[in-house]
């Protein structure tokens, strides 16, 4: 006899175990359905090198919903965030930026740059926090169809307005420049330090194909501010285990509901009769059946290469091939056989349990990406680095660390060569970047793993290896992502829903879409 579901959810990455953890906590019969042969799609831990733990692909937890974490008791399934509570920045004539939690500590570092910009960071943080408290409303609705005239919308659209018009002047003054503007414009109304100002800009360029000075990623920036842990808005923290922890606790959470999880199970085909999803097909050749299909993958794998051809409406698929991946991001992880010496001497000793930004200047951030924008990966790259096994020692062996090195910029499309070719050339690059300011970084690395955006694609799937299932701008968020009239987790095929990052409120370690779809489903009748 065929197996038979309530719902099956292709893709056992964060997004699609929160919308299977949901699902089976509502009394449906799920099944997950992951290509690897674990969980977690991004947000993995695996053991690539004896007794040394990395988290291979993201890295830190800030954007998780605390609802989520609050529904699906995700710390009674083994979840523990650690705090990351520091960034230093290191210059290389042996100074420093270093901010900290001490909100003392860091006025007294900024100060030695510029007395002004230390009483202007209190302002500036004041003026995100209430931003990021105006837009987490946004993260948790459904975006409304502002075409549409079904009353639905017409309702969603009135509550967003009556939310917008309640907010302060200022609020609502600073979220519309904050839309528009380059994150290097926005921080110029507070600061004039030129290191303070790279250094902030940083998050507004992660996971893009921009720069610093590029309109839009003012609004990245804030996304990247909405991190929230324990009510704590700009909380960063480490999960302990990796990232693969929190996979690994939703996934905990969701068998706990009765949901079941296949891995090693890839999804080749979408089974449709009368323009509704009856089931799915393996690459085996094996169909298994649903009366609900939810695709946790990329807009381009849900629309254009899950569905039969002619399934979908051209007009879709048009807008759907013109959604914006430009994967620009690696990693390189190290295995260390000691901790990493700097030329600059922070006063606070537990700067290494903290994220290192080597982002020592604007101009710095504007060559790497120039490097990009001519189809090359930058050979002074931006990086955030952590050294997890000093948050938690579990992930090396005692006396030896692990290093996590987010890089920007590696374009996926590449000028000349290919990424076979280049893979080990970037590693080089930046390992000869780290040791401008840590000189002894070459004499203790035991192992490296080089990860550029083909090995994301190939590896987990993410269509040209961009992090957040595609860019963060303008034209591709709220009820635009992933496209106009389909930001509502439905696609024109009855019974078949999206719930990736590639849909509202977008990428990080959130959990939102999942959720988000999940209640959906469940208002449609889960089926």
């Amino acid at each position: 006899m065929a197996e038979r579901y309530d719902a099956i959810v292709i893709g056992g990455g964060h997004n699609g175990l929160v919308n299977a953890a949901y699902l089976a906590r509502a009394g449906k019969k799920v099944l997950v359905l992951e290509q690897r042969h674990l969980v977690g799609g991004a947000t993995v831990t695996e053991e690539l090198y004896p007794g040394f733990k990395y988290s291979v692909f993201s890295y830190v937890i800030s954007l998780m919903r605390p609802e989520i974490i609050r529904e699906l008791n995700l710390p009674g399934h083994g979840l523990t965030i650690l705090p990351l509570e520091s960034t230093l920045t290191p210059l290389q004539n042996g100074e420093y930026l270093y901010r900290g939690s001490d909100p003392h500590e860091t006025r007294r570092n900024i100060a030695r740059f510029s007395p002004r910009d230390a009483d202007a960071y209190q302002d500036y943080g004041h003026t995100l926090f209430f931003m990021a408290k105006a837009v987490k409303y946004m993260l948790g609705i459904v975006p409304p169809d502002p075409t549409s005239l079904h009353p639905k919308d017409m309702l969603g659209l009135a509550a967003l307005g009556k939310y917008l018009t309640g907010l302060r002047e200022d609020d609502i003054y600073n979220l519309t420049k904050l839309m528009t503007m380059s994150a290097v414009d926005f921080l110029e109304q507070w600061f004039e330090t030129d290191v303070l100002k790279a250094t902030l800009s940083a998050s507004g360029i992660i996971g893009t194909f921009l720069g610093p000075r590029s309109p839009g990623t003012a609004y990245v920036l804030l996304h990247h501010y909405m991190g929230e842990l324990d009510g704590n808005f700009r909380a960063w923290g480490f999960a302990k285990g990796g990232t693969g922890a929190i996979a690994e606790a939703i996934a905990s959470s969701a068998r706990a509901f009765g949901a079941k999880i296949r891995t090693e199970a890839k999804v080749s085909e979408l089974l449709v009769k009368n323009n509704s999803v009856r089931g799915i097909v393996l690459d085996n050749g094996d169909e298994i059946f649903a009366d609900t299909i939810v695709s946790s993958l990329d807009p381009w794998q849900t629309f254009l290469n899950l569905p039969p051809n002619g399934s979908m409406p051209e007009e879709l698929l048009t807008d759907i091939r013109k959604f914006k991946f430009k994967g620009s991001s690696a990693k390189v992880n190290l295995a260390l056989d000691a901790l990493p010496q700097f030329n600059c001497k922070p006063e606070n000793s537990n700067f290494l349990r903290g994220a290192i930004s080597i982002s020592p200047s604007l101009d710095y951030l504007e060559q790497a990406y120039d490097d990009a924008k001519y189809g090359d990966f930058s050979r002074r790259p931006y990086m955030d680095i952590i050294i997890p096994s000093m948050i938690d020692p579990d992930m090396a062996p005692p006396g030896k660390h692990v290093m996590s090195c987010f890089v920007q910029y590696a374009p996926y499309h590449l000028r000349e060569g290919n990424w076979e070719d280049k893979r080990e050339a970037l590693g080089d690059a930046v390992v000869n970047t780290l040791a401008e300011y840590m000189p002894n970084i070459k004499d203790i690395i035991l192992h490296r793993q080089v990860v550029t955006p083909l090995d994301i694609e190939e590896r987990i799937g993410l269509s040209q290896g961009n992090i957040f299932q595609g860019e963060l701008s303008l034209s591709q968020l709220f009820f635009l992502r992933p496209a106009a009239g389909w930001a509502k987790y439905r696609t024109p095929l009855k019974n078949y829903y999206q719930c990736g990052s590639g849909t509202h409120p977008g990428g990080g370690i959130m959990g939102a879409p999942g959720r988000l779809a999940a209640m959906e489903i469940l208002k449609d009748g889960g089926h």
